[in-house]
């Protein structure tokens, strides 16, 4: 491992401690926590960098659900996130106080610190990471320098940006971040409880909006470790008044925007501080340059109420750790065409169109008042409700048409 005493070595001209690698990844969210669990159990030297030893308790990504467990389990870390989430398979869907249709599939609820906890186990030892800060970086086509606040430097084939929306280092190195959907999104989340903390009548609930003058997308409770967690995303101003309304009076708010919510979770309380997130779609330019790249919501953000912001990672994740940087460090260099290949893999340009696709689906579907979205929307929802109705007559038989259609 890179920390021993061959891999470490004094720098000669003022004394420095300088650490060489292969692999020197910048920010240990979730992103760049798997990026160097798979690279450090693929053989690499990797050192992770980030200035907190402890993740913190942000509102970020709190459920992993449809593809993305499946490139987890590729990635050979399902295993480990089940261990420390709940897991559900039902999600009773309604709008309007009526069910919608019913999902049946393996899901997970966790809380943001304990994932990217979960994620840093997976480093085999201490000597894959360290804590401190990164206060400059020196890229070329051969060998990439880095300066840390304690002094100590690295030397590193690749640098791997996972910095999330801290674009500090990336300015430095000529990056630009571009707003393309300015607070395009508004994210609530908090834990509720039943009366007596008695157990809730569904695995998992999904209420959707219910007029478009409110701008509300969905509301979608799921199990965590301690309680009953609720996600709320809307379109709309960050300054409205109904957001201090929701921060201080949740409940009440919650059943005047959807009355139909109140006969399924009855007279629940808020058991924890209700946070919230304001959401720019931005990504990221210059960012094709020789031994950096850039990686996760450091190059694209994502609507959280789109679900694909896991989606996203994971691919890059999975394209670069398990793909580009093995082939990469089989010969000499770094250059921009070598990196100019992982910005141009055909998955994660799907993974990053497909995720601003859906964000604007969703805000379109939740708050446009447009004839065509209208009629869309009827139709989405009407769908649904058919294609439910039709499962619980003869159930498999919608499976069965959409595999032979496929």
């Amino acid at each position: 491992m890179i920390a021993d005493q061959s891999m470490t070595k004094p720098a000669a001209a003022d004394g420095a401690e300088t650490i060489e690698t292969d692999v020197a990844i910048v920010g240990a969210g979730l992103t760049g926590s798997l990026a160097a669990a798979v690279l450090v159990r693929a053989g690499y030297r990797v050192l992770l960098i980030d200035k907190r030893t402890v993740p913190p308790h942000e509102f970020r990504v709190e459920k992993i659900a449809g593809p993305q467990v499946d490139i987890l389990r590729k990635l050979g870390f399902l295993g480990d996130i089940e261990a420390a989430a709940s897991t559900f398979d039902r999600v009773l869907n309604i709008r309007e106080g009526k069910v919608v249709d019913v999902s049946l599939r393996r899901a997970y609820g966790i809380r943001y610190s304990d994932l990217v906890a979960t994620a840093r186990r997976l480093l085999p030892d201490s000597s894959s990471s360290m804590s401190d800060e990164v206060t400059g970086i020196d890229c070329s086509e051969d060998l990439q320098h880095l300066q840390l606040a304690s002094g100590k430097r690295v030397i590193s084939r690749l640098v791997v940006l996972a910095t999330g929306m801290a674009g500090v280092l990336g300015y430095n190195l000529g990056m630009n971040r571009r707003v393309l959907a300015a607070r395009h999104s508004i994210s609530f989340g908090f834990t509720i409880a039943a009366p007596e903390d008695a157990p809730f009548d569904f695995e998992s609930l999904t209420c959707y909006g219910e007029r478009t003058v409110d701008g509300v997308d969905y509301l979608t409770l799921f199990p965590i470790r301690d309680g009953m967690r609720a996600n709320l995303f809307l379109f709309r101003d960050p300054n409205d008044p109904i957001m201090r309304e929701l921060r201080r009076n949740t409940k009440a708010t919650l059943f005047r925007l959807m009355p139909g919510l109140q006969r399924y979770v009855g007279d629940f309380r808020v058991i924890d501080q209700v946070q919230n997130w304001v959401m720019d779609l931005s990504v990221i330019e210059g960012h094709v340059q020789p031994g950096v790249v850039v990686i996760g919501d450091a190059f694209q953000t994502n609507c959280p109420a789109a679900g694909t912001g896991v989606s996203r990672l994971l691919v890059d994740v999975e394209r670069l750790c398990t793909e580009y940087i093995p082939q990469w460090l089989e010969t000499d260099g770094m250059g921009i065409e070598k990196i100019s290949q992982f910005y141009s893999d055909r998955d994660k340009i799907a993974a990053d169109q497909r995720s601003l696709q859906v964000a604007h689906f969703r805000q379109a579907l939740a708050s446009s008042t447009d004839l065509r979205w209208n009629m869309q929307r009827r139709l989405h929802f009407l769908r649904r409700s058919i294609t439910h109705r039709v499962d619980r007559i003869r159930p498999g038989w919608v499976a069965r048409v959409r595999g032979a259609l496929g």
